[in-house]
């Protein structure tokens, strides 16, 4: 009779052991934090120069301001509401929360990767990154444009912040590029702007 009733707490004990852990593995597990400093460079070495590809492609489009307006205008449309307006994550509130954080892509961390390895990330994302894969949404030619505008990015908050959170101001078609006028938008209506710097 005694041995029974060890047992039992001996499995209760263990049932509630293993129950715990589960939970404690759960909580910490999904916990979302910065990464520390090593974490970071090691991920960053190995998608440096093991899983990010194309480290020796070049961008067939050239070097010019055409090509990076080209760019600003491709990245404006999809890749803003992450990095922002100036690919700074300027006005991107949740870009710091995130885990990895949101790298700015004027950082040296972008900067030193090659074209082609820019390109690829474009086109395949970054896994588990939270960074998306374009293929099938922009085009090579868009993809590389986007390539030459993150090699010439303005000034870090100089292009405002994106309209989606600003409610209407600080949009792409509120902002030049290189001392062009900025772009025509065709649904703005004429009229008074409820933007503090129209």
């Amino acid at each position: 009779m005694l041995t029974n009733v060890l047992r039992k707490n001996a499995k209760g004990k263990m049932a509630a052991s293993a129950v715990c852990c589960a939970a404690s593995l759960f909580a910490n597990g999904c916990a979302v934090s910065r990464p520390g400093g090593a974490e970071s460079a090691l991920m960053n070495w190995i998608k440096h120069r093991i899983t990010v590809g194309d480290r020796g492609a070049t961008n067939p489009l050239g070097y010019s301001a055409a090509v990076a307006k080209d760019g600003q205008t491709a990245f404006n449309s999809y890749c803003m509401v992450c990095h922002g307006l100036d690919g700074q994550n300027t006005g991107v509130p949740f870009a710091s929360q995130t885990s990895p954080p949101i790298p700015s892509l004027a950082s040296q961390e972008v900067q030193q990767y090659s074209d082609g390895q820019l390109k690829w990330i474009i086109e395949n994302g970054v896994s588990p990154s939270g960074m998306p894969a374009s293929r099938g949404i922009l085009s090579d030619e868009e993809m590389w444009s986007i390539v030459e505008y993150l090699r010439h990015l303005p000034p870090a908050g100089s292009r405002g912040e994106p309209a989606v959170y600003t409610g209407g101001c600080g949009g792409p078609a509120d902002q030049s590029f290189m001392g062009e006028k900025p772009l025509a938008r065709r649904d703005r209506k004429p009229g008074p702007s409820k933007c503090a710097h129209s």
